[in-house]
């Protein structure tokens, strides 16, 4: 499916969506399918590479919960803001814990009220995250005058789940840093979007208050080698095997079982290869790292161009890096099982 931006306004504020993920691109927003993500029923990763654009794993997450989400806007990112021709990845998610609510300032350029986000227990809602490239978060830091109206932040506060059931922890996140940015409190209490049409929200009145987040202030531009902080090993990288060197320096005390979908050849060279993209499901150790930036480098030049590393989604929905097979399988055999430590 493929949706003009004339079918999804960014006005008035915060504009319309479409109904599923999207990949946006020359005015129009293409369906992006989760589980593994399809665009045009093609891998998303290869679409993106036939554009020239940077793949899922060189971007970062972004939580949306205003009108980024709307195609409208993000046109108007290009036009206005030099977003540029990169096609931006914008996924469903559903948020617990936070909530949409109005600013207490309106905007300059046009008087409408923007939203702001807020602490919410036990509040669901309908947002996005943007899978960013770090040039269009600096066309974001300038939209949203970072550090001037809104700040740059990691969210600590409730849970972000995309569609495909990955969890999204400590997206990045523009919350709300002048004090007409803040929370608009009318009777002591926040006004969550949903709640109140932009019309009516334009005619509140009340005063800035709190927003109750635990979201400290992002520094500098965001590496999309700092989310997320777990390496998933299904071979030699695991604890007790003959490359654990590799990791041992920047594990940060925890580790853990896991599974993700595919399927482990032995290449008959000493190491396995998992092919992501098949059918069935891989065990391995979930491990947590302190500095995934510092840490990658040796480990990428260990593992060489035979693999390439990504992002995959454990069956928990625990977000990890993992190293996949991207050269020729011929003469490998179906299994690997590890050598005892």
């Amino acid at each position: 499916m493929i949706w003009p931006d004339a079918d999804f306004p960014d006005t008035p504020y915060p504009g319309t969506v479409p109904p599923a993920s999207f990949v946006h691109v020359d005015g129009a927003s293409h369906e992006l399918t989760p589980g593994p993500s399809r665009v045009d029923d093609v891998p998303l990763d290869d679409w993106l590479a036939a554009r020239g654009a940077a793949p899922a794993a060189g971007r970062v997450p972004v939580l949306a919960y205003g009108s980024n989400r709307s195609p409208g806007k993000i046109s108007w990112l290009r036009a206005e803001m030099g977003l540029g021709a990169d096609p931006v990845v914008v996924l469903r998610a559903r948020t617990s814990g936070v909530t949409a609510v109005w600013a207490a300032g309106l905007r300059a350029r046009d008087g409408q009220r923007p939203a702001t986000l807020a602490a919410a227990p036990g509040i669901e809602e309908e947002h996005a995250v943007w899978f960013a490239t770090p040039e269009q978060v600096a066309v974001l830091d300038r939209c949203e005058g970072r550090d001037e109206r809104f700040r740059l932040a990691r969210l600590r506060t409730g849970t972000v789940h995309t569609e495909d059931g990955a969890r999204i922890d400590e997206p990045w996140v523009y919350v709300g840093h002048s004090p007409a940015r803040a929370p608009l409190h009318v009777g002591g209490e926040p006004v969550r979007c949903v709640s109140t049409p932009q019309a009516a929200a334009v005619d509140l009145v009340g005063e800035p208050g709190p927003d109750g987040l635990d979201a400290p202030t992002a520094v500098g531009a965001p590496h999309p080698d700092e989310w997320p902080t777990e390496l998933f090993a299904y071979g030699l990288l695991q604890p007790g095997q003959v490359s654990w060197h590799y990791v041992e320096p920047y594990a940060a005390g925890g580790h853990r079982h896991a599974t993700v979908a595919g399927s482990v050849l032995d290449t008959g060279r000493g190491y396995p290869a998992w092919l992501p993209d098949s059918v069935g499901a891989v065990p391995g150790t979930l491990i947590a790292l302190r500095d995934p930036v510092a840490a990658f480098p040796a480990m990428d030049a260990y593992e060489g161009p035979e693999y390439q590393r990504i992002r995959t989604v454990t069956t928990d929905g625990t977000v990890g890096w993992a190293y996949a097979w991207r050269a020729p399988v011929d003469g490998f055999r179906p299994g690997w099982t590890p050598a005892a430590g």
